[in-house]
């Protein structure tokens, strides 16, 4: 089944003849460049749009994988927070985010002569909130998503990945630094970089499924079940470090790590 839906996926990405790869460095956009890049050879750029939100060692990380896959590499930067839209974090800041950021590749995409952006949502994607979505489909006929058209999950992308050597196959997914604010509270580079810090000193400190979430100045830590008892070991390091970096309390949250908790209090209030 692999191999089949890894050769409708390099037909699809051959008949583009030329694209521009949007590439964050995870699975996904890793996958997808891969297999761009096997098909198209040099006619596949790979573009990281570095945001403010965008963390320093994830750059880094797209910048080692786009070499381990030998495709052409650009990256280009944008300040998001000077959009007041994406700045005061509606639930639709997503939505406005990602249009900043194809506009962005899109004249990245001009100037390279590209016919078009391939970017990696996966069919996953859609059991879960996603406004960015809404940008993608507006764009029409300049940005394509090979992983959706065929249907493929995000399980089935790591097993292709895993299947193609890609070194990334197994790394969690790791959204902008945006989504660890509640809707609302409006985005700082101070805020982004507070969190950059407190999430980059749990890293280097062994951990991996993690967040820290912060509601004004409250570090909520969310971590796999099983290290709970590690980040309880850690308690007093931890402690330290946040309150140094400007947090003024620090907590652990007892429901554990799970992506998009932020999008929890979106549900809650549209319950009967």
């Amino acid at each position: 089944m692999k191999i089949s839906k890894i050769e409708l996926l390099k037909k699809d990405i051959a008949s583009y003849e030329s694209a521009l790869v949007a590439f964050s460095g995870g699975v996904d956009s890793a996958t997808l460049a891969f297999l761009a890049h096997e098909v198209l050879g040099e006619k596949a750029v790979a573009v990281t749009v570095d945001l403010r939100s965008f963390p320093e060692r994830e750059l880094k990380e797209a910048k080692k994988i786009a070499a381990e896959i030998g495709i052409t590499h650009k990256v280009v930067q944008l300040d998001e927070l000077s959009f007041p839209r994406i700045a005061e974090n509606s639930p639709d800041r997503c939505y406005y985010c990602k249009k900043e950021i194809l506009a962005s590749m899109d004249n990245v995409r001009k100037k390279l002569g590209l016919n078009v952006i391939l970017e990696g949502s996966n069919s996953s994607d859609l059991a879960s909130y996603r406004p960015g979505r809404k940008a993608i489909e507006e764009a029409g006929g300049i940005v394509y998503s090979p992983f959706m058209t065929q249907g493929i999950s995000k399980n089935e992308v790591r097993q292709i990945a895993s299947e193609l050597g890609i070194s990334v196959a197994e790394k969690m997914s790791s959204p902008c630094l945006a989504s660890r604010f509640p809707y609302g509270e409006a985005l700082t580079e101070e805020g982004i970089k507070r969190v950059e810090s407190a999430e980059s000193f749990l890293f280097d400190n062994g951990l991996k499924g993690f967040r820290v979430r912060d509601h004004k100045g409250i570090a909520r830590i969310e971590v796999n079940a099983d290290d709970m008892l590690i980040l309880i070991c850690m308690k007093d390091e931890v402690t330290r470090y946040f309150k140094e970096i400007g947090f003024s309390y620090v907590t652990m949250d007892l429901e554990g790590f799970r992506s998009g908790s932020m999008d929890e209090v979106l549900w809650a209030q549209h319950e009967p």
